[in-house]
């Protein structure tokens, strides 16, 4: 018998997602951006993120559902992200998915953001092996993690950023070399053109699994702020930037997996859509013998599937609902991929990491 079918929300950020899962498999899925309304900012303004969330997010429910060629009445379990996220952002989603639940009288379960990303590969590849380390990249966050089961098993952190995500490296090191938000995508396209080898740039931490971008961050501001009067070589400060954080975050993930015996790296995350990330962890997963799993470019940024996909996994996994009055948490940790209690009615038995 098939399982019910999961409508995610996701509005965390500034992405309005929805999306349709049911046994692993996306039904359908739509996204509404309101990124260009902050690009003359620089950056994400929370108030205009929370009012374009209250426009879209009835649309982009409706267009998941049409995709799908399914209605209301064919689902039969609400996800949404309930942290970490920007709080005003994340109430309209919640509101949303709590109404939802309420109104057709289903099971509604609160999603940690960064589980999303780790289940937006499951999506593409199927089921996670246990274990698996996971590299979590975005703008927000930079994190390394031994995953067992994603909707029983706690999360094991393995590393962390200490300051500056890798994300916010590359948007804030964009600025500085003229180029548009967001900073990911313009440093990767600039990057084309350059020299990874031309900026001598550090590479943070060396010798530990946690990550700190900001110094990464100051020497490139340093480096373009020596070209005062002078043409700025943009292209290569772009290539030597992208290539420092490349070789970061793919030489800390595949020593994590060799250091642990784990054969598979999954790599996740809006970063996780840059072509240098990408191929240079395809080549040292392939020198050290491990395998490699990338979602798609439309899975790795924020999206409402990766949100229905973690709920789906909690429907199988047996786990109980959230209660109606569960709140959002703007800075929840991740340590369990639902922000509630999960434990089936039938007790587990504890598993050792």
């Amino acid at each position: 018998m098939d399982s019910p079918i999961v409508l995610g929300i996701e509005s965390s950020c500034d992405e309005t997602g929805a999306g349709l899962v049911r046994d692993g498999r996306l039904l359908g899925h739509a996204v509404a951006s309101s990124m260009d309304e902050h690009a003359r900012y620089g950056g994400v303004v929370p108030e205009i993120a929370a009012r374009a969330h209250v426009h879209a997010l009835r649309p982009v429910i409706r267009r998941a559902l049409e995709q799908a060629g399914l209605g209301l009445a064919d689902l039969g379990a609400v996800a949404v992200t309930t942290g970490p996220g920007l709080s005003g952002a994340l109430q309209v989603g919640l509101a949303g998915a709590k109404s939802l639940a309420y109104a057709l009288g289903l099971p509604l379960y609160g999603v940690h953001h960064l589980a999303g990303h780790v289940a937006a590969d499951t999506l593409a590849h199927g089921p996670l092996p246990d274990p698996c380390v996971v590299l979590i990249v975005s703008g927000g966050h930079t994190s390394l993690l031994l995953v067992r089961d994603l909707a029983r098993d706690p999360i094991r952190h393995l590393g962390d950023t200490l300051d500056d995500a890798a994300g916010e490296c590359f948007d804030k090191v964009a600025r500085v070399l003229g180029l548009p938000y967001p900073g990911g995508p313009a440093i990767d396209r600039a990057a084309r053109a350059g020299d990874p080898r031309a900026v001598p740039l550090p590479r943070p931490l060396p010798g530990s699994y946690d990550f700190s971008f900001s110094g990464l961050k100051s020497a490139a501001a340093r480096w373009a702020e020596g070209h005062a009067g002078r043409e700025l070589p943009v292209h290569d400060g772009a290539a030597s930037l992208q290539e420092a954080v490349a070789d970061v975050l793919t030489r800390k993930a595949v020593t994590a997996c060799t250091e642990h015996g784990v054969g598979t790296l999954v790599v996740v995350g809006g970063v996780a859509a840059n072509s240098r990330v990408r191929s240079l962890a395809e080549e040292r997963c392939r020198a050290a013998g491990v395998t490699l799993r990338v979602p798609p470019p439309k899975l790795c940024t924020d999206n409402g599937a990766m949100i229905a996909a973690v709920g789906d996994l909690l429907v199988r996994a047996g786990a109980r609902p959230a209660p109606l009055d569960v709140s959002a948490d703007p800075s929840a940790p991740l340590e369990h991929a639902a922000l509630h209690p999960v434990a089936p009615a039938r007790a587990r038995a504890a598993r050792p990491l």
